[in-house]
């Protein structure tokens, strides 16, 4: 119904406004009576086999929904009844910030593919809070990254302010140094700034009654040896895994009039260059450390297919907006035969 109904018309519109229209209707429905039941029933597909166990939580299953889409965490409790099995808030900052001027959300429909640049726009860690409160119980990762106004060599503090203030809401972390959209922010992929900055949340999650599993986000445009870089800093630092991957600044391939704009790219285009990093650090690693799956993932077969290259969780975003929330389903049916 979604592919064949509502997504022609959804398309129609300006992508962000369409993405605010529908957390609206989405909240709006959702308080219907009954509704929420007959999503679920629809949507969610329950089964012991999909249970997985990764850096010391227990997910219900193994699809997620990744970050960017819910970054306010304004959504997370109702999206959750389309079958995911934890959400990804974020990116968040310390201090709430409105990202990069628009438009700056593009459909590259006959790519199935997305440019954004939208630049960390965030109501702040601290709002965030006031709804993470209300969770009913969902999995949740939360993504932290720094203020556009923030140079690098502060870049630490940001992180640290993010990870102590979410420290009693989430379930993780994902620190993201590998946006395309904030200025210099891929800089601190580098060996150095790296370690710095994921030895620090280490030391200081150290310090906590309960630790909570830091990951890493990274970008599908590094080099096999800045791969192989980021395989010594998990090992060097212990953080509990990596997301591979964030969206590309590649446009080869591509077809629609605006792979001009400037922006990360994700959709379809990703999902080869994804699935190759995965199979790179899960072999180059001896499967020393857990990863998470994102990319390009429009199909059940896809998410198989990058889960045999090596992740042990998946995570949708392009492909949940084009496919609609029968690719979840699909996929955990699809675990089970």
């Amino acid at each position: 119904m979604y592919k064949l109904l509502l997504r022609p018309i959804l398309f129609c519109f300006d992508p962000e406004k369409v993405h605010y229209f529908t957390f609206s209707l989405v909240k709006f429905i959702s308080k219907i009576p009954f509704v929420t039941t007959i999503i679920k029933a629809i949507y969610v597909v329950e089964d012991k086999r999909l249970e997985r166990e990764v850096f010391g939580l227990k997910f219900k299953n193994p699809v997620g929904l990744a970050a960017g889409f819910d970054k306010d965490a304004k959504l997370f409790n109702e999206l959750s009844d389309f079958g995911f099995g934890f959400i990804e808030i974020g990116t968040l900052t310390p201090k709430p910030q409105d990202g990069n001027p628009k438009k700056r959300l593009f459909r590259l429909k006959s790519d199935s593919a997305i440019i954004n640049r939208m630049g960390f726009n965030n109501g702040g860690v601290e709002a965030a809070i006031l709804r993470l409160k209300q969770n009913k119980g969902v999995l949740i990762g939360g993504n932290i990254g720094k203020n556009k106004v923030t140079p690098n060599e502060e870049a630490t503090n940001d992180y640290v302010i993010c990870f102590n203030a979410l420290y009693d809401y989430v379930d993780y972390f994902v620190v993201n140094v590998s946006s395309p959209n904030t200025p210099g922010l891929r800089e601190l992929q580098d060996r150095e700034p790296l370690t710095k900055l994921l030895q620090t949340l280490q030391d200081l999650n150290a310090t906590k009654q309960k630790q909570k599993p830091i990951l890493l986000k990274i970008a599908p445009d590094l080099t096999d040896d800045q791969l192989l870089d980021i395989i010594g800093i998990v090992n060097d630092t212990k953080i509990a895994g990596v997301i591979a991957t964030n969206t590309t600044i590649s446009r080869d391939g591509l077809t629609s009039e605006n792979k001009v704009e400037v922006g990360g790219l994700s959709g379809k285009p990703l999902t080869k260059r994804s699935t190759e990093v995965i199979r790179f650090l899960s072999e180059k690693s001896n499967k020393s450390f857990p990863i998470i799956g994102v990319g390009g993932i429009h199909s059940a077969e896809d998410a198989i297919e990058k889960l045999n290259a090596g992740a042990s969780l998946v995570q949708l975003y392009t492909g949940f907006i084009y496919e609609g929330p029968q690719l979840i389903k699909d996929i955990n049916k699809k675990l089970l035969v």
